[in-house]
Order: C-alpha cells, then sequence, then structure tokens
C-alpha cells in the first residue's frame, strides 16, 4: 500500500478474484457501471457525473476503462496500469455513449457472449438517461453478478482495515478540537469550521505528500444541527444554531484515507448536567458498552442488537424514544451492510467493520448517542476509535 490508498498489488488481487467468480458462472468478462465499484476494484476514482464510465474486466485479458474523452489523460494519471480504454466524446453525443461501448465490445469479441455486470446500465447520475447494456447489445447473454463485489466488502483486508484505523485518529483529533471550541454563545458552523480546519490542515502536514485529500476538509467534526432540543432529531441538518448553556449537543467526527472512514460520536453536555440529562446518558453509555462487548466473531448482527435493546428495555426507557438499529457496516461507504438490526441474521466475521451507535431521543428534551467504528478480529472486536466516552469527560464547562 503507497501508505495511504491500496495498493495495486491488492487491486489485482481483487480482479481476479471477480474474474474467477464470474467465469463459475460462464461469463467471459464483467462489466462495473458503479464508480464506486470501479474504485474498489482498481482504485480509479472520478468526479461522477452524467457522462457514463465503467471497468470492462475479461476473464482471460487485461481491464478496460471506458471513459469520456475529459477523462482520458486524467484516468491515465489515475491508473497508468490500465493501459486499454474505450473512449467516447461527449454526452448525451450524437451517437449515445453507450453505442460507443457496444461498438467497442464488438470490437473486443464480446458482444455476442455471456456478460456479468453490476447494474443494467449507468445509473442515472445528474440526470443521466440511456439504454442498457442488454439494449445496445442484443446478441449478448447478459447477468447481473453485482453480488459478488457487495460480498467482497463485507469483510475488510489488512490494507483496508489500516486505513480505518488510520482515518479514527484524525477523526479524533478532529472531534477533540470540536469540543475545545464549544462555548456558550458560539455559533455551530463557527465551531465545526474552526475544528475542521484546523484538524484537516494538520493531517495534511503530518501526513505529507503520499497523503492525496481527494476534498478540501478530509477530516471533520460537527454537530449537523443536533444541538438543544433539536438533538433529538438522528439526522438533523446543520442550521443557525447558537450554543447557549445546559444544551447536549450530538456530535460527528471522522476522516476520509485513501477512500475509507470511520465513525466517531459523542453526546456533551453544556455546564453542568441535569438529573434528566445524567439518566439517559448513562443508559445510553451502559446499552453501547453492552453492544460492544457482544460483538465478536460467529454472533448474529441481530443478536448484537437485540442486547443493547434489552438494556433499554431493563432501564425502562420508552420505545418510542428508539428510532434506530444500533449500527452498520463502514468503510468505502459511511453506511453499508451488513446491519446491526433485528432483521439481518448476517454472521459476524473477521474483518467486518462496524458502527456501535445506539441512541435515545426524548421529543423537545434531547438525544444521546455515542457512535465508535469496530473492528472485528479472530476472538473478539476491536474498537479503534478512542475518544472518551464518559460524562465527566465530555461535561463542558466554562
Amino acid at each position: 500500500m503507497g501508505r495511504y490508498r491500496i495498493s495495486w498489488k491488492m487491486h489485482e488481487k481483487r480482479m481476479n478474484y471477480v474474474r474467477s467468480e464470474i467465469e463459475k458462472h460462464g461469463c467471459v468478462a464483467m462489466i462495473l457501471f458503479s464508480p464506486l465499484n470501479v474504485f474498489y476494484l482498481t482504485g480509479y476514482t472520478i468526479i461522477s457525473t452524467e457522462r457514463p464510465t465503467a471497468l470492462i474486466l475479461p476473464v482471460h485479458d487485461e481491464p478496460i476503462l471506458f471513459v469520456p474523452r475529459l477523462e482520458e489523460d486524467h484516468s491515465k494519471f489515475r491508473v497508468p496500469q490500465i493501459k486499454k480504454r474505450i473512449v467516447y466524446f461527449e454526452y448525451p453525443g450524437v451517437e449515445h455513449p453507450m453505442k460507443v461501448l457496444a461498438r467497442g465490445l464488438e470490437e473486443l469479441k464480446l458482444a455476442d457472449k455471456k456478460i456479468a455486470v453490476d447494474a443494467p446500465g449507468y445509473p442515472g447520475i445528474m440526470g443521466y438517461v440511456g439504454p442498457s447494456l442488454a439494449e445496445v447489445l442484443p446478441s449478448a447473454k447478459i447477468e447481473n453478478l453485482g453480488k459478488i463485489i457487495n460480498d467482497m466488502r463485507l469483510v475488510k483486508d489488512d490494507e483496508e482495515i489500516a486505513l480505518i484505523r488510520e482515518s479514527a485518529k484524525w477523526g479524533n483529533l478532529a472531534h477533540r478540537l470540536l469540543q475545545e471550541y464549544v462555548y456558550p454563545g458560539a455559533h455551530e458552523i463557527e465551531v465545526a469550521a474552526r475544528a475542521s480546519f484546523e484538524a484537516s490542515l494538520a493531517m495534511i502536514k503530518a501526513l505529507g505528500p503520499e497523503f492525496e485529500p481527494g476534498t478540501m476538509l478530509p477530516a471533520s467534526a460537527g454537530f449537523r444541527g443536533q444541538i438543544g432540543p433539536y438533538s433529538a432529531y438522528p439526522h438533523m441538518l446543520t442550521s443557525n444554531i447558537v450554543i447557549r448553556e445546559g444544551d447536549v449537543l450530538v456530535t460527528g467526527a471522522g476522516a476520509k484515507i485513501g477512500g475509507y472512514s470511520s465513525e466517531l460520536e459523542r453526546t456533551m453536555i453544556v455546564g453542568k448536567p441535569n438529573e434528566k440529562q445524567i439518566k439517559y446518558f448513562n443508559i445510553m453509555v451502559k446499552a453501547q458498552q453492552a453492544a460492544l462487548e457482544a460483538f465478536k466473531p460467529g454472533v448474529k448482527c441481530c443478536d448484537v442488537n437485540k442486547v443493547a435493546f434489552k438494556v433499554f428495555k431493563e432501564e425502562g426507557v420508552p420505545q418510542e424514544y428508539i428510532l434506530h438499529r444500533v449500527g452498520h457496516g463502514i468503510g468505502l461507504q459511511g453506511h453499508e451492510p451488513p446491519w446491526i438490526e433485528d432483521g439481518d441474521t448476517t454472521i459476524l466475521k473477521p474483518g467486518m467493520v462496524f458502527s456501535c451507535e445506539p441512541g435515545i431521543y426524548i421529543p423537545g428534551f434531547a438525544g444521546f448517542r455515542h457512535s465508535d467504528t469496530v473492528i472485528i478480529t479472530e476472538d473478539g472486536v476491536e474498537v479503534v476509535t478512542f475518544y472518551p466516552r464518559d460524562l465527566d469527560s465530555l461535561t463542558i464547562l466554562h
């Protein structure tokens, strides 16, 4: 791994696994339209627009990128290891890009073969409209085998886990700065912007030229509007809120490293907590601790969820205060399978990565949620986010 990205050797390993899997289905190639799947297999990332892109992965030949002309040189810069390209000029084009792709596949002698795909065609990003692959290749037999990639992504390899651990370090710094800059009278955006900027700047300087952030603020921390009574909305939106004495704050922090992220969330209280705040804070922490201890290989996702919900029930938390599951997978996306929820019977395996975030939300009063990123190990769990979780550490006194 070039320290802060997945190595080409690992990408080759992933592509070879896909080749072997689609060959079992009698396919001669796989075409991947999902930009995220293309990134997962090759490390090629672009700003996704209405211009379709794809990866063609023949079983017995080298990979080929399908790109618009404006991405041709950029793709050579990003992934020089991929030598072949099918290039079209623009979208929608006098000739639709999917027809250009079909002609390229005919030249590769794939047009009348059995081909695997991860989707019928390019997704409708930014108003894209176009025919499916089956429509432009009527002689081909198309089989959707996107589950192969989805299943691969469930268990992270060593390089992915190293990036997630690195992400957690910088999310921790961003959150530390966020907490330091909170004071009664501060604007939400002021505190979040200052913490995110300073953490990102420190991150860029410390990691050096090997690290490519891909975004202006690779480390970030904020409140997403979950301040005071608005903290009772789990997915509140960032607002123009002024922080007041007595407010409960639900935070979020993380960092992007090589496409991978972690999740760190904490409940903080501005000023001396009252009895009701203390009560629900402590119940939430107890439920999270129970869930953290339940994460083990061989355990079902749903059983971890049940452990936390059992605590809520025993502590007398009304059902209407519980608005979501205990957690979700995390990696290339902030939310991805498997799900720590009663309806998911997936067995936990070493290398799976999750958030652990049981929450309590009391309308008109406050919300209480910590979230930590956990990695399933051979004999238990590793909690990679290490910010304090106790009330004393998260009480802000001025």
